[in-house]
């Protein structure tokens, strides 16, 4: 199976990253459709309420040292685009009532024509963190994450193909679910699935986790909130997305995953104002023939990511994500450069530097 998106800063030969692009797909969505009546007069009411924008700043690349071993694909590192939405508790809704629960949308089997319709307005809570947001609909956790049927592939038996598409499910779960990790740990069970022979991803990990700046920063990777200012409200993420695959260099089962994820936050020292983070995540990973390259049984090197962050925080780099609560704006911001975070049907791209505004939260 293909794989969706483009890739980011490379630190492989040339040679390697050409061929790589003959043989990667592009997978673009079709173009949005026009929005309902409903949607527009929801649209409509968005912009007339004032909103204080908040900002959004972008990673600039990873580019890790090249390896000097024997394995075929090199770390390559994409901008990750962080954006902090527009304040929601600005926002009156249709209802104050919860009425019936939304209807649970299917799993994604393939990249969607068109953004989420847009939801009827309302405030998130304590009681409903996901109120307003078209994660309502979404699947909890690992449920959300779609994985395909197995098929034997490469140097791997359809056992072995199923196996591995489960521990990659294992390590987006023990990077992105871990309760631990969200709550400021350190991700072991996700690190122990990474090659530990691919040095370069060896030794941003380990500079990432212990000494953060813009070039190492583990929320690349690693979904952590710092727990003195931002506590998980509930204990549901919402994900939406998949995982696909196909035969990669020198026969390696080679796994792309596609996910994003919804996390309800309020302040750590009390109150009922619920934000959400949502975080969208490209993780393109190779699963090795041993005889052919070096690696560990059991792990798998990581080719490429690409992360794209809604108020995770815009500022100086922590290694968590610091939503911003009470409303308030940056003179940085560029209102003129939006994301709607909820929109799948676009690949991933390169981001860019500097704040933007999200266009719903």
């Amino acid at each position: 199976m293909g794989k969706d998106g483009e890739r980011g800063g490379s630190s492989v030969p040339d040679e390697v990253w050409e061929e790589f692009l003959r043989t990667a797909g592009d997978g673009a969505g079709d173009a949005p459709k026009e929005p309902s009546a409903r949607a527009r007069e929801v649209a409509g009411r968005l912009r007339a309420e004032p909103a204080e924008p908040t900002p959004w700043r972008a990673h600039t690349p990873v580019r890790p040292r090249r390896r000097k071993g024997w394995y075929v694909a090199g770390f390559l590192a994409s901008v990750a685009l962080l954006v902090v939405a527009v304040d929601p508790g600005n926002v009156v809704g249709w209802s104050d009532d919860k009425g019936a629960p939304p209807e649970p949308l299917a799993q994604e089997t393939q990249r969607p024509q068109e953004a989420p319709a847009e939801e009827p307005a309302g405030r998130a809570t304590l009681d409903d963190p996901f109120r307003g947001s078209p994660a309502a609909r979404w699947a909890d956790g690992t449920a959300g994450i779609t994985v395909p049927a197995a098929e034997a592939t490469g140097w791997m038996t359809k056992a072995e193909v199923r196996r591995a598409l489960d521990r990659t499910r294992d390590f987006l779960a023990a990077s992105n679910l871990d309760r631990s990790v969200l709550r400021g740990g350190r991700p072991e069970k996700a690190i122990a699935l990474l090659n530990p022979d691919q040095a370069d991803v060896s030794t941003f990990v380990s500079t990432a986790l212990s000494t953060p700046d813009e070039e190492n920063d583990p929320l690349l990777l690693f979904s952590r909130f710092d727990p003195a200012q931002a506590r998980l409200v509930g204990d549901v993420v919402k994900t939406r997305g998949r995982i696909t695959f196909r035969e990669g260099k020198r026969g390696a089962l080679e796994v792309t995953a596609d996910v994003t994820y919804v996390y309800p936050v309020a302040p750590a020292g009390g109150g009922d104002e619920v934000r959400r983070t949502i975080v969208r995540r490209e993780t393109v990973a190779s699963w090795d023939d041993p005889e052919k390259v070096i690696t560990k049984k059991g792990t798998f090197t990581l080719l490429s990511y690409k992360t794209s962050m809604t108020n995770g925080g815009c500022g100086g780099t922590t290694g968590y994500f610091r939503p911003e609560f009470g409303g308030g704006s940056d003179p940085a911001t560029d209102k003129s450069r939006t994301v709607d975070p909820y929109d799948r049907s676009k690949a991933m791209g390169k981001g860019h530097d500097g704040c933007g505004t999200a266009t719903r939260s």
